[in-house]
């Protein structure tokens, strides 16, 4: 699909749905007014709050300790989880002595681990890293491990026929298998990285994004949620599209990516 009009359906989606809430909120389809604009606010409010925000300073101080907790628990969990990935899915024995240590960590519910944090490292940005790895890391892990798992027994066999030692396997069958996979990871642990610091600062901080849903929510400002709510919608775009490009400037060996000629 041409990229302007798919931008131009995205934007369209958009607004129809931001004219379908102003309606709502406007006319009392649904009920009394003022109790549905209790509940959601209004888009213009909503919009009218966030301009406000963005152009101000206060909300770039709470905004940069969330992206820093966001990018330290994203990078220590990816990094973490392509390791353990690629270590597990090369030693059969490790993976199979460690697998229900694994799956068992991974079903651990992670709001029940952010008051364990917060009592081992405090209410600073630890707390909300070490919550924010625990939701990157096994997202990449799993990714990791299948990847290099999805290696062709075809290709690995010519592989090493041709006299390919190991660092030569890794560098020219087992990553290049990985990185789709990777990067599909990626794409959904950069939000989960961001959750895991809302939600940690939404349990106990003294600043951050997190913080200041919370106090909106404590003094009933819905107006206030939402206005938070749409600068984190804003930040994980921005950040996810930072990946993107990262993706599309290494993952150059993908089909389409350039031209051949026979």
């Amino acid at each position: 699909m041409n990229r302007l009009k798919l931008l131009l359906l995205q934007i369209l989606v958009m607004v129809v749905a931001l004219a379908i809430w102003h309606v709502i909120s406007n006319y009392p389809i649904f009920g009394d007014v003022k109790t549905i604009r209790f509940f959601f606010s209004t888009p213009i409010d909503v919009l009218a709050r966030t301009w406000k925000q963005l152009t101000g300073t206060e909300i770039y101080w709470h905004l940069g300790i969330t992206l820093t907790e966001t990018v330290l628990a994203f990078v220590i969990g990816s990094a973490a989880g392509i390791f353990f990935g690629f270590a597990f899915a090369r030693n059969a024995l490790l993976a199979a002595v460690f697998d229900p240590y694994i799956k068992a960590a991974n079903a651990l519910p992670r709001v029940v681990l952010a008051p364990i944090f917060a009592l081992w490292f405090g209410l600073g940005i630890w707390s909300k890293v070490a919550l924010g790895f625990t939701l990157v890391f096994f997202i990449v892990f799993f990714n990791v491990y299948q990847g290099v798992k999805e290696v062709s027994p075809t290709v690995l066999a010519n592989a090493r026929m041709l006299g390919m030692n190991e660092r030569q396997l890794f560098r020219h069958v087992y990553w290049p298998s990985a990185l789709t996979w990777m990067f599909s990871s990626l794409h959904t642990s950069v939000g989960f990285a961001l959750v895991g610091a809302v939600v940690g600062e939404y349990l106990g901080s003294s600043a951050g994004l997190g913080y200041k849903i919370h106090e909106a929510e404590s003094v009933f400002d819905v107006t206030g949620v939402f206005s938070g709510m749409l600068i984190l919608a804003l930040f994980v775009i921005l950040i996810d599209s930072l990946v993107t490009m990262v993706e599309n400037r290494l993952l150059v060996w993908r089909p389409g990516q350039s031209s051949t000629t026979t």
